[in-house]
């Protein structure tokens, strides 16, 4: 029996990402852009260090579709680093689109340039790669953009529901065939995809999300045809086929980095496979150094010294180099005996790296008031105000205001500049 191919799987890179970030002094970049490019540079001595035969990068390279230059340098060096390990697949993800069909994508130009042993994946194809340990039969399928799917008239006049159903049916054929061809190759087959699976639990990639998701069956992909499926777009890793025998493992590597609260719990990384027909073995590569993102919540309302109590809540926990929120439930009383100076003083001293807010949740009609005394809260406490006005659920208020914290920053941080 021929050795393993050793397969190195990861995606949704998001370079360009910066919520809660700050300038990193040695680079000029956003601190969170930092921490991505970190990530992939882990990734590059990983696949250096083991001897990897293949990369399979399954999309989403930038935040935009359109990345400033300075992100497009830093991605690149990157990508030469692997593709000077082993040959490297490109898969066109949604965030990597263009904003218009003439224009080009974000990673075309590696394609353009023939860059060597590095190929991009932007139809839906099947081909053969030679690798060091052997050659494999790769299928991939990019984003599915449904004006190339859905090109005939029969999708005219159809509602949105309906359009969907026939965008999962066509897609899910072209999976068929790519299987079928596959089926023609004696040798180890994997098959790479960018898009939204049936059954998959998704995260704060919606906050981020570029048009509008249609989710492929299950079963177009756990097809014995295959012996890996490498997918991207979900941020969190897993694997869809967990427990089933007989189908191959269809696995989400999930992002390299958290993006927001959304993901705090989630581990970051990437796959390590060892390729083989019928026999292939997988683990999930957890990475180091990945930023923290930490929530402290404290129930205050009858604390004596709510202060208190949140500094011994600080120091029971380890902040360092953590984004960190708090979220404190208070009265009235013990709002007035709360010094949130000294709170914010005992975070810098435990080594937090960003501050993302302290959320005051008060029990008092006035707290959902704007005419009382608005002039002295800050844009997020008068956005939370309205939101309990109009009687939000709490964890739709958090993911809102989570949602709003890095845009009220970025709007301060502008007006400052001016």
């Amino acid at each position: 029996m021929t050795e393993p191919i050793r397969v190195l799987h990861f995606a949704d890179t998001h370079v360009g990402m910066e919520n809660y970030g700050k300038t990193d002094p040695a680079t000029g970049l956003s601190s969170r852009v930092v921490d991505f490019l970190h990530r992939m540079d882990a990734i590059c001595d990983y696949a250096r260090q083991n001897e990897a035969d293949l990369i399979i990068f399954a999309g989403d390279a930038f935040k935009t579709r359109a990345p400033n230059p300075t992100y497009q340098r830093e991605f690149a060096h990157r990508i030469r680093d692997l593709s000077e390990i082993a040959p490297t697949i490109l898969l066109v993800g949604n965030h990597d689109l263009p904003p218009t069909m003439l224009k080009a994508s974000s990673i075309e130009i590696y394609d353009t340039l023939r860059v060597p042993n590095v190929y991009v994946a932007a139809d839906y194809d099947l081909g053969v790669i030679e690798t060091r340990r052997g050659p494999v039969a790769l299928g991939t399928a990019p984003y599915p953009i449904r004006s190339r799917l859905l090109e005939d008239e029969r999708s005219a006049g159809l509602t949105i529901a309906e359009t969907d159903l026939l965008l999962q049916d066509r897609l899910s054929a072209i999976l068929d065939q790519l299987a079928e061809r596959a089926d023609a190759h004696d040798m180890p087959r994997l098959m790479a995809g960018h898009f939204t699976v049936s059954g998959a639990v998704v995260g704060s990639e919606r906050s981020i999300m570029l048009g509008r998701d249609v989710a492929v069956p299950l079963s177009a992909l756990a097809d014995p045809r295959w012996d890996y499926v490498a997918l991207g777009h979900i941020h969190k890793h897993q694997n869809l086929t967990s427990g089933q025998r007989g189908v191959p493992p269809v696995i989400y590597s999930g992002s390299i980095e958290r993006i927001d609260f959304g993901e705090e719990g989630d581990p970051k990384g990437f796959c390590w496979v060892e390729l083989a027909r019928n026999e292939t073995r997988w683990q999930f590569v957890e990475l180091p150094g990945v930023r923290p993102f930490v929530t402290l919540r404290a129930d205050l309302r009858n604390a004596p010294n709510p202060t208190d109590n949140v500094v011994k809540l600080i120091a029971r926990h380890d902040l360092r180099e953590a984004v960190v929120r708090l979220i404190l439930d208070l009265s009235p009383e013990t709002e007035s005996r709360f010094n949130e100076n000294i709170v914010r003083d005992e975070l810098k001293h435990a080594g937090v790296f960003q501050i993302a807010g302290i959320r005051k949740q008060v029990e008092q009609p006035a707290r959902a008031r704007l005419g009382a005394n608005p002039e002295g809260l800050t844009p997020l406490e008068l956005l939370e105000r309205y939101l309990i006005s109009k009687e939000v659920a709490e964890d739709r208020r958090l993911e809102l205001l989570d949602a709003a914290l890095p845009i009220l920053q970025r709007d301060t941080y502008q007006d400052t500049a001016q």
